[in-house]
């Protein structure tokens, strides 16, 4: 496992990286140990988890 500690980009742009991808099933899991899921959802390695950031049906634009 690395040292990143997180999933999001950092300034220097050492963001981690994905050492398994599993597309088919809506996930990868990044180099830290952290699983990112399609959904914008996060497990991390400690146990904490970052809800989906899902946009409400009125928010969302119509293509026409």
């Amino acid at each position: 496992m690395c040292s990143h500690q997180s999933s999001s980009p950092s300034v220097d742009g050492n963001a981690p990286h994905i050492v398994a991808a599993h597309p088919e099933q809506g996930w990868n899991l990044l180099c830290n140990g952290a699983i990112v899921f399609d959904d914008s959802g996060e497990l991390h390695p400690d146990g904490s988890v970052i809800a989906p950031r899902r946009a409400f049906a009125g928010q969302l634009a119509v293509a026409a």
